[in-house]
């Protein structure tokens, strides 16, 4: 039987705490798997004294988690602290710089930092493995890497956040607000005190960065993702939204195009049959095109302390077994730099709706804009009648330009009857 793969956790928050548990749990078939066995030798936290489901007595304590990557007896580093800089990236470094792996579930720092990393851990002939930090439970950066790695891949999306898909799941069944859902959704512990990285897309926009260096074969660029959350989804637009066929999720879209890669994060409407329209809840989904292998679906949950807890576990076990493979799926050097398709040369049709007085003429001017822009209508629905309150009227247009219908609707939203920003919501046919 071969040595231990020895194994350095920094962070023994909710991950790090399963972690522990996986593996000691897991050990015996763990060991089976892999020929050697997968032991705890050191752990760093912030507080040795605080109070945890997990005996960590009889591991190597280290109130520096840097200090740790750089002296403990470990041949591998676990990092599960989180943020972009500060002491993640610092600990990755010195683990490189003493030949020691590293596994993270830091999508933040692999978005911004990633393409430097990897370069780091191939100079020191080790491996930088992250399958946690994308999707939680899902094994997509495996698929992408090595499953489909006969591929090329044409698109990349799917829902990436599930405190965003649990939100917009229970405003379309209850009708209740965005802000009233998240204050439960915060109860639950379902979104953080300060929900900013998941509702406002940044989340979503570090994994889709991730996920498009892996699959495009192109340097990660968060910088190119666009981003919009889903703050000013209404009640009102999954109401319209239903009654039009679709429904509303926060979507992740990497796709290849004349013009470059597409990386965009933003509120969709999908067509209600579609299988990514039924992943409901907190889970997660990814749907990969590639030229061989067609169109392939991968759904669990994303977060949470066991999905998670099992991600890391299998970048372990690929140590242990002394499976290498670039971070990226080529050479750092391979990477190409990423062409960005403008955003504002996107082709796609789009969801509008406004709030109008109801006036005579208001029709007309709205007309009036769109077709300026050769914008195109293909539906509209206007209901009520009223003197005193606004009015909604929602439309959906045929394909067309970004910038046009941006233009478009800046000249509408001008307009003395509209007395709300119009509500614009990209329509995606899957």
């Amino acid at each position: 039987m071969s040595a231990p793969l020895k194994i350095a956790v920094a962070g023994l928050g909710t991950v790090g705490a399963g972690l522990v548990k996986l593996l000691a749990s897991q050990a015996a078939l763990l060991e089976a798997r892999c020929g050697r066995r997968l032991v705890v030798t050191a752990v760093a936290a912030r507080d040795r004294h605080k109070q945890r489901d997990i005996d960590i007595s009889k591991f190597a304590w280290f109130d520096d988690p840097v200090e740790m990557a750089r002296s403990a007896d470990a041949d591998a580093v676990v990092e599960l602290i989180g943020g972009a800089d500060g002491p993640a990236k610092a600990l990755a470094e010195a683990a490189f710089a003493r030949k020691r792996h590293v596994v993270t579930a830091n999508k933040a720092m692999l978005a911004h930092h990633g393409a430097a990393l990897a370069a780091a851990a191939e100079r020191a002939g080790v491996t930088l493995g992250y399958e946690a930090a994308v999707a939680g439970g899902i094994p997509i950066v495996k698929a992408l890497r090595e499953g489909l790695a006969g591929n090329r891949i044409q698109r990349v999306y799917g829902i990436l956040n599930g405190t965003c898909n649990y939100i917009l799941t229970v405003m379309r069944e209850s009708g209740r607000s965005f802000a009233d859902v998240l204050a439960d959704a915060q109860k639950m512990g379902y979104a953080e005190a300060d929900p900013s990285l998941d509702v406002d897309g940044v989340d979503t926009a570090h994994k889709l960065a991730v996920l498009a260096s892996l699959a495009f074969g192109t340097a990660v660029d968060f910088d190119a993702v666009s981003v919009a959350g889903i703050r000013n989804v209404s009640p009102m637009d999954l109401e319209y939204a239903g009654e039009l066929g679709f429904r509303i999720k926060l979507l992740a879209i990497g796709r290849r195009t004349a013009k470059g890669i597409e990386q965009r994060v933003h509120p969709c409407m999908i067509p209600a049959e579609t299988a990514l329209a039924r992943v409901d809840g907190v889970f997660n989904a990814v749907m990969v095109d590639g030229d061989f292998a067609g169109n392939t679906v991968y759904v669990g949950r994303g977060a949470g302390q066991n999905p998670t807890a099992s991600a890391v576990a299998s970048d372990l076990v690929d140590l242990a077994r002394g499976a290498r493979s670039p971070a990226f799926g080529v050479p750092a050097a391979k990477l190409a730099k990423l062409e960005a398709a403008p955003m504002a040369e996107h082709r796609g049709r789009y969801y509008i709706r406004l709030m109008v007085r109801d006036q005579p003429g208001v029709i007309a001017d709205v007309s009036a804009a769109l077709r300026d822009e050769r914008v195109s209508m293909e539906s509209m629905l206007q209901r009520g009648r009223s003197e005193t309150k606004a009015v909604p009227v929602v439309l959906t247009t045929h394909e067309t330009v970004e910038a046009a219908m941006l233009r478009a609707l800046d000249r509408i939203g001008r307009l003395d009857s509209v007395i709300e920003p119009p509500c614009m919501i990209r329509i995606e046919e899957l």
